[in-house]
């Protein structure tokens, strides 16, 4: 449901945002590491430190006002 807005601001900031997709069924360990409960998960790490956190799936407005600021940071 948020796939295709992620890869359309993936799209629009190249070299400035990276979207990863991790399959947590295939991949449990990275799930435990990074505490995912819930999904979808998304974690925002900038220079190797998480600096947000958004559980569960935003309309695309709200999902833009949230990582907007994080994009030009």
């Amino acid at each position: 449901m948020i796939s295709p807005v992620l890869e359309e601001l993936a799209e629009r900031h190249a070299g400035h945002l990276k979207v990863v997709k991790i399959d947590v069924d295939a991949n449990p360990e990275l799930a435990r590491r990074f505490g995912a409960q819930s999904i979808p998960l998304l974690i925002v790490i900038r220079d190797g430190h998480e600096i947000d956190r958004i559980v569960g799936a935003l309309p695309r407005a709200a999902l833009e006002q949230r990582l907007g600021p994080l994009l030009t940071a």
